[in-house]
């Protein structure tokens, strides 16, 4: 058997790698992108939740805003530790990357409208994070990552509570409402997106195939609507998606992909998409894309700028 065979056989069988010297080149070339994925997204979930910090009714929810955000930099700080560790340059990634280049998901290149917003954000997308974190700590091979998700994991439940409480207080009131269900209409898509293409379109096996992750695509999809769809008709927000007792699964109730409205922020539930061109609309990035990777770097660029006038 070849070397990634072996390395293959023994991560399947529960063996846990800890060094660079456990790893193939492949095993580390697919655990750098996980990570390089899960770092940008958790750093640039902060940007779009800043947008209406200040819009927090009252000082509770602007100290629990403040606890979430905290909590998204410190998973991304895990994140890109364990990429250092790995022998990525790291300031380079954060600072000299040009912003169409981060891996963050599309829904994060948006800012948002309203303090309800914020929630329905923590609601949906803060739950497709812990089922994606989840899984990885239920069963990834990468034993520095697994034992730094037992704090994520718990921090992530607590985000999607935060916006499950925000949600449901939202909806005992009719302009809120009208809110919640307005952010739900663009947001329900884009938490079905942030599990990636389907399984029958991916074309790399290699985060299952040495157990950097657990469950394939479509399956965390189908994970996120099992608790997402119940929570959301629970509330009486309506979203495109119900479970089907023949099939036994979730199924989505308009195509997807489909067509996205980016002016009008809105689904075109009668044009479908390929996933060719949903991973084109990606690599186009959304409108605040630039601006927010730019938040990020701006007091790098600006303590560089003034050294090199001092220099001069």
């Amino acid at each position: 058997m070849s070397q990634a065979e072996v390395l293959m056989e023994k991560v399947q069988k529960g063996f846990m790698v800890e060094r660079l010297e456990d790893m193939d080149e492949d095993y580390k070339k697919a655990l750098m992108q996980t990570l390089t994925i899960v770092g940008d997204t958790e750093l640039l979930s902060v940007p779009p939740l800043l947008t209406v910090y200040n819009d927090a009714p009252d000082l509770n929810y602007k100290i629990t805003a403040l606890a979430v955000m905290q909590d998204e930099l410190g998973h991304a700080h895990i994140a890109y530790r364990l990429l250092e560790a790995l022998g990525e340059d790291v300031d380079e990634l954060l600072y000299e990357r040009s912003p169409n280049r981060w891996k963050n998901p599309y829904a994060f290149d948006f800012p948002l409208n309203n303090w309800i917003e914020l929630g329905v954000f923590n609601g949906l997308f803060d739950r497709a994070g812990y089922t994606l974190l989840g899984d990885a700590f239920e069963h990834t091979s990468y034993g520095p990552w697994k034992r730094a998700l037992v704090k994520v994991d718990k921090e992530e439940l607590f985000h999607l509570r935060n916006g499950e409480i925000i949600m449901k207080k939202g909806m005992k009131n009719p302009e809120t409402a009208k809110q919640v269900q307005e952010a739900a209409d663009w947001m329900f898509m884009m938490g079905l997106e942030f599990f990636g293409v389907s399984d029958s379109h991916k074309s790399r096996s290699a985060q299952i195939d040495y157990r950097i992750k657990g469950s394939k695509n479509d399956e965390l999809r189908q994970k996120w609507m099992s608790t997402a769809v119940p929570f959301c008709e629970s509330i009486g927000v309506d979203v495109p998606a119900h479970y089907d007792e023949e099939q036994e699964k979730y199924v989505v109730d308009v195509p997807f992909p489909c067509k996205f409205d980016l002016e009008n922020r809105k689904w075109l539930h009668d044009e479908p998409d390929t996933w060719s061109g949903m991973i084109e609309r990606f690599k186009k990035r959304g409108p605040q894309n630039e601006e927010f990777v730019q938040r990020i770097q701006k007091g790098v660029k600006e303590l560089e700028k003034m050294r090199q006038e001092e220099a001069s």
